[in-house]
């Protein structure tokens, strides 16, 4: 038979305060392991009432879910689209063409302009023997009108004649025949008349409108190239030595 074990004394008398005016009793701990564990005691009252208190630990949870990760530290972990593979990126995206009609708009309000600008100045370039050929042939189909042609170096007199005007002293009368050999048709030009003494010298000069020389009502406003006119009116004679005259075209 083996030997019995010996009582185990409780922990709460190893901790019991020394009594007042002496010390404590020293307490040699010896502790035997059991050969065989058997149930512990249970503890007095005495002892659990002067039991130190028990700490208190509380248990922290451990996150179970990602969804409790810290943005910070998902964000580090999820890869950023710079990280991914070439063959991954996505293609940089190209602008589209402008539409053909888009073209075809800006030019025809680009033309529009062009041409509003030559209409407004066409009298000017009119005035140009080498801008009045497509003027004409643009004007034929916008139905637009341009000025008469104006160049006095075209017109020819074929016939003058000045004679004292029969039963008026002083009073000659004038005739004569122009031609208009300008490419377009002109507007009656004004006419200088100047007379002459025997020693050349001008004794008088007058410049003298279309309606001086025609009258009110010349039947055509203009002269078609290659057209011929008739012109008649009197002046006054400045002085009887009067043997010479000239015409000149304005």
């Amino acid at each position: 038979m083996s030997e019995p074990t010996p009582a185990r004394r409780p922990l709460a008398t190893f901790l019991r305060p020394a009594p007042e005016g002496g010390t404590a009793p020293a307490v040699e701990a010896h502790v035997d392991m059991p050969a065989q564990a058997g149930p512990a005691p249970e503890p007095t009252a005495a002892e659990i009432e002067h039991a130190p208190a028990a700490a208190v630990i509380t248990a922290q949870p451990v996150p179970q879910h990602t969804d409790d990760v810290p943005p910070h530290a998902a964000a580090v972990a999820s890869p950023s689209n710079h990280d991914a593979p070439g063959f991954l990126a996505r293609a940089p995206s190209r602008s589209r063409p402008a539409p053909r009609w888009h073209w075809l708009l800006v030019a025809g309000l680009a033309a529009l302009l062009i041409l509003q600008s030559v209409l407004a100045d066409r009298a000017r370039l009119a005035a140009d023997a080498g801008h009045r050929t497509w003027l004409v042939a643009l004007c034929s189909v916008l139905r637009c009108s341009l000025p008469a042609w104006h160049e006095p170096t075209a017109f020819t007199m074929t016939s003058r004649d000045i004679r004292p005007l029969p039963g008026q002293a002083g009073v000659l009368q004038v005739q004569a025949s122009i031609r208009n050999d300008a490419r377009w048709p002109q507007a009656w030009p004004d006419l200088r008349l100047s007379l002459s003494d025997a020693d050349g010298r001008v004794i008088g000069s007058d410049v003298f409108s279309p309606t001086q020389y025609l009258g009110e009502n010349p039947g055509t406003s203009v002269l078609e190239p290659g057209q011929s006119a008739h012109i008649a009116f009197r002046v006054q004679e400045p002085a009887a030595s009067t043997v010479a005259f000239t015409f000149e075209f304005l």
